[in-house]
């Protein structure tokens, strides 16, 4: 359960404003955090704008949901380091979906320590016999890297099948969804950079 942010004292770390400039940079409405995230958009607004301070799983939710680790939420002045390790035993595997419904992936951050980023990156695994992603928009720029497996990339009313160290870059800005083709798990690195 969240917490009012008076009986807590960690109003001077500005949580709520740090996850709205976070959202406001991926172009995200409240809705659609809450679709990554399982949570309504009432909370959602509610941590924002700091009637409430989010619990640590919430915040880690809506961490891994941003790329950042939960240092970014209470660094006051911190210098970005130079150089940002991810290992492999410190990444978290979340679905895509939060609804209940089958995920079509999941996904690990492979950026998530990096403050101030200008791209996501992400370890993407879909499963066989998983639906395809919904069809979906944002501004910047995209590429794909497949590691194991076939991935099929349906971009602008166009399917592309994309096999093992097949890649794609591509405008993201156009409608584009994933799916996983044959017997086996799909694996592929996705990066995201933001607009320019």
């Amino acid at each position: 359960m969240e917490m009012a942010a008076e009986t807590v004292g960690l109003e001077q770390y500005g949580i709520g404003p740090k996850i709205r400039r976070l959202r406001k940079k991926k172009d995200l409405s409240l809705v659609r955090l809450g679709d990554h995230t399982g949570m309504s958009a009432g909370l959602l607004s509610k941590i924002e704008t700091e009637q409430l301070i989010p619990t640590l799983p919430t915040l880690m939710r809506i961490a891994t949901v941003f790329g950042v680790g939960l240092e970014h939420f209470f660094a006051v002045g911190a210098e970005s380091p130079k150089a940002a390790i991810v290992r492999r035993s410190d990444r978290l595997r979340l679905p895509n979906r939060t609804d209940g419904a089958a995920p079509t992936f999941w996904f690990e951050s492979l950026d998530f320590p990096a403050t101030d980023r200008r791209m996501d990156a992400y370890l993407a695994t879909f499963e066989p016999g998983a639906t395809p992603t919904e069809p979906h928009r944002h501004q910047g720029d995209e590429l794909i890297y497949v590691i194991r497996g076939t991935m099929v990339l349906s971009f602008d009313n166009e399917a592309v099948e994309l096999h093992e160290g097949d890649s794609a870059y591509f405008d993201p800005s156009y409608p584009h969804s994933y799916s996983q083709k044959g017997k086996q798990p799909c694996r592929a690195v996705v990066a995201v950079a933001s607009a320019r």
